[in-house]
């Protein structure tokens, strides 16, 4: 009889183990939880997982630097367009049929797009100016780290006002005229350089996030395969160790009831 005692605690014993650890296999999705499943087995998995992670978090940081470069690049363009103006405002005013009244005027509408410039330059994301030359942005990434100069597109930055802020476009004169195209074209340059470079690290972090984007499933599948757990054949484990614990239980409480009568009898 103690025997049979034995064999039903040992039962319960194996059986409380295959229930627990179906019960974590279909909790998890994994035919490994850890490593007491089998270490080498378990660490290729946590390798491909740790791989999974890194390609999706690269993906994600490529798509908040692409995010970060559509406003800046936005800035870019409102300069490019305020520039442009104030070239052809240049021009207008270089006409002989201006009276003083018509320059000032004109004058006024160059500081007007100055300002635009300067609220461009002041353009943020995630609370961080981009154009006023105090931003580079970091990518980083699986495959290593990518850094974009942003460049000073303030006014002052590009040469069109003074560290006071004074407008340095002269139109009072053919040769101040002269000077202050000479001043818009090298600032439009600049913008249209950073414009360019811009767009070039966009396309560069397209082609990343696609890369990123299949290299994520393609790891996702494999790793699918090789630690997903069949969780209907899994449920079925876990019905039939359940029931054999059971049945375990009941052998167990049969064998202490016999003893405490096998006792009863005893003088």
């Amino acid at each position: 009889m103690a025997m049979g005692g034995l064999g039903a605690l040992n039962q319960i014993n194996r059986t409380n183990s295959a229930v627990n650890s179906s019960i974590r296999k279909i909790a998890t999705g994994s035919q490994r939880p850890s490593a007491s499943y089998g270490a080498s087995s378990y660490a290729i998995a946590a390798r491909m997982s740790s791989n999974v992670g890194t390609a999706a978090q690269s993906q994600r940081n490529a798509q908040n630097a692409n995010a970060m470069l559509n406003v800046a690049a936005g800035g870019v363009s409102s300069t490019v367009d305020a520039l442009t103006n104030i070239k052809s405002q240049i021009l207008q005013a270089a006409n002989g049929t201006n009276k003083d009244s018509d320059v000032a005027t004109i004058r006024d509408s160059i500081q007007q797009s100055v300002s635009t410039i300067n609220d461009n330059a002041n353009v943020e994301y995630n609370g961080m100016k981009l154009l006023d030359g105090s931003r580079s942005i970091t990518v980083a990434g699986d495959t290593g780290y990518k850094t974009v100069n942003l460049g000073n597109l303030s006014s002052e930055g590009l040469g069109l006002t003074d560290e006071n802020g004074k407008l340095k476009i002269d139109l009072s004169s053919p040769k101040g005229i002269e000077s202050a195209l000479e001043t818009v074209d090298n600032a439009l340059n600049s913008a249209l350089d950073l414009s360019t470079d811009i767009g070039a690290v966009q396309q560069g972090l397209s082609f990343s996030e696609a890369n990123y984007t299949t290299m994520s499933e393609s790891l996702t599948e494999s790793l699918s395969t090789e630690d997903d757990t069949d969780i209907a054949a899994e449920v079925t484990k876990l019905r039939s160790a359940e029931t054999q614990n059971q049945l375990a239980l009941h052998a167990q409480k049969m064998f202490m009831h016999n003893s405490a009568q096998v006792l009863s009898l005893l003088p």
